[in-house]
């Protein structure tokens, strides 16, 4: 079926609004499921300390929630802008898997995310720069303690930061549309689940083959307590390499996940 002229500016708000209604009903199910199952079903199996909203600024997760709805329709413009990209042939986005060899599909998704990786460590230190901090980074940073909202809370301008990588990097890495979808569903699961503030993986997790790659909740907490450390989005390569992996996560790993039920 052939789609309408995203070039029509009808039809581009008809994309975006629709794109809107993708991104912000996913964070509403993801970060909403777990909200639900961690801060208000289980009995703190998963961590020491007991999950009191008292325990947040007032008003923190309504904050949040609000930013996320702005990063949302900053998402669905770009979202559109790739759609269109996409229509008049700019972009490397298929939809035959046969285009390109089959194993180029699990493929493309490392390389996808490992760029993606690369991307958001350089971005994030840099918006750590005290003069970039509090004009771009500190609105997401007011969530001290962060919760599954904390996810998409971001000030315009880094939403806007954060929006550009994905139609820049399909300008030149070939991508199976579903593939596409398979690696926004990864992001928007690892920022909840990174932002949970009670860990999710099981002991000795954060040292076995895969583990210790992993981003998970106990590693991203110390970067909004500590603010200088752990600056990665899904994979610990970078900071392990850069030395900037906070010298208190194992024992807070093990602190959060060594105590019984």
């Amino acid at each position: 079926m052939e789609l309408p002229d995203l070039s029509s500016p009808l039809w581009f708000l008809i994309a975006a609004t629709v794109v809107f209604a993708v991104v912000i009903g996913r964070y509403f199910l993801i970060a909403g499921l777990f909200y639900l199952v961690f801060y208000k079903w289980h009995k703190t199996k998963w961590q020491p300390r007991k999950i009191n909203e008292r325990d947040y600024k007032q008003g923190q997760f309504r904050k949040e929630v609000g930013w996320s709805m702005l990063t949302a329709g900053i998402f669905a413009v770009s979202g559109a802008v790739l759609g269109l990209l996409w229509q008049k042939g700019y972009t490397k986005i298929y939809t035959n898997p046969h285009d390109y060899p089959i194993w180029w599909l699990p493929v493309s998704l490392v390389i996808a995310l490992f760029v993606h990786e690369t991307y958001y460590y350089w971005l994030h230190r840099w918006m750590h720069w005290p003069r970039i901090f509090r004009f771009v980074h500190k609105v997401h940073h007011d969530s001290n303690i962060t919760s599954p909202w904390t996810a998409f809370s971001f000030h315009p301008l880094e939403g806007l930061l954060q929006a550009l990588f994905l139609p820049l990097l399909l300008l030149l890495l070939p991508m199976h549309l579903y593939v596409l979808v398979i690696h926004l569903t990864i992001m928007t699961f690892s920022s909840v689940i990174n932002h949970l503030d009670i860990e999710v993986y099981p002991k000795g997790f954060h040292r076995n083959a895969l583990g210790k790659w992993l981003i998970g909740a106990t590693h991203h907490s110390l970067h909004h307590k500590q603010f200088k450390y752990n600056y990665g989005l899904y994979f610990t390569f970078w900071d392990k390499w850069k030395k900037t992996e906070s010298p208190l996560f194992e024992k807070l790993f093990e602190e959060k996940t060594g105590r019984k039920p």
